[in-house]
């Protein structure tokens, strides 16, 4: 009888491990990795829109984004028009030729010629800060 009783208990801890998540919120873990790799094979990647970014920081930080979570200013997010939630893009400043992936988590930029908005640590990462506003190139980062 013990060994029946030890053989159903590991089955089902074996059934139950299937059903773990990740754990925490969705998006946790994302913004704090490095930029990727800039070299030739980043720029083959499929070009999804070009435009004017800016930024956001401060004033929203602690807020909710629209996909629910709350906006932190020192992770690598963004905020686009139409891209699905989640969608990773790597924006380019070709007149820094610096770049940063960042994940999509909230909705804007809704100033006319505007492609994206960028949290401050993103465009710390490719020298948007000082400007503000500067001429971007989207690509797919998946």
């Amino acid at each position: 009888m013990p060994f029946a009783r030890f053989a159903a208990l590991a089955v089902l801890a074996v059934a139950l491990s299937g059903c773990a998540s990740r754990g925490g919120p969705p998006g946790e873990g994302w913004g704090t990795e490095a930029p990727s790799d800039s070299g030739p094979a980043a720029h083959e990647a499929r070009e999804i829109g070009r435009g004017l970014a800016s930024w956001y920081g401060e004033p929203h930080h602690g807020r909710r984004t629209a996909n629910g979570e709350v906006f932190d200013m020192n992770t690598l997010t963004a905020a686009h028009k139409t891209l699905p939630f989640g969608t990773r893009v790597r924006v380019e400043n070709p007149a820094t030729g610096q770049a940063v992936v960042v994940r999509i988590n909230d909705r804007g930029p809704f100033r006319p010629g505007r492609v994206i908005d960028l949290s401050r640590a993103a465009a710390e990462r490719i020298g948007l800060v000082q400007a503000g506003v500067a001429p971007v190139v989207l690509y797919a980062a998946d």
